[in-house]
């Protein structure tokens, strides 16, 4: 199982969070990057607010999606998409995003925290603009 292969060695899953949890801090540099590491948030460089690259996690032993519960408006789901909210050695806090009415992201109240040792493949998916309150 690959938890137990990496050592705690998390490598490129964890600089493309890093770089993800530097965007939406809006703390970044002027390198040009391409796909998950592109240094700004959006399909193009522009002053439109965008404030998350969801992000969607795949299981190393199964290669399935990262799901986890979540509780928008009295109703229970699970969703497998998420912004990265923290990031500290190999280990992840998630905010569980969920589709709204209209087809966009919502925040959620809900987090989980995820060993990266157990992450065998990141997918980046649209940037997008959501209330995080």
């Amino acid at each position: 199982m690959c938890c137990e292969e990496n050592n705690n060695e998390c490598g490129c899953i964890q600089e493309v969070l890093k770089r993800i949890l530097i965007l939406q801090r809006k703390d970044y540099d002027t390198d040009t990057f391409s796909g998950c590491n592109k240094p700004f948030l959006g399909p193009i460089n522009t002053p439109i607010c965008y404030n998350t690259r969801p992000i969607q996690l795949f299981n190393c032993a199964t290669g399935t999606p990262w799901t986890f519960p979540y509780t928008l408006s009295g109703v229970t789901s699970e969703s497998n998409v998420f912004r990265i909210e923290a990031l500290d050695d190999c280990c992840c806090t998630l905010r569980v995003l969920a589709v709204g009415d209209d087809g966009q992201y919502v925040s959620t109240s809900d987090y989980a925290t995820v060993d990266l040792n157990c992450v065998g493949a990141i997918k980046c998916l649209p940037d997008v603009s959501i209330d995080l309150c």
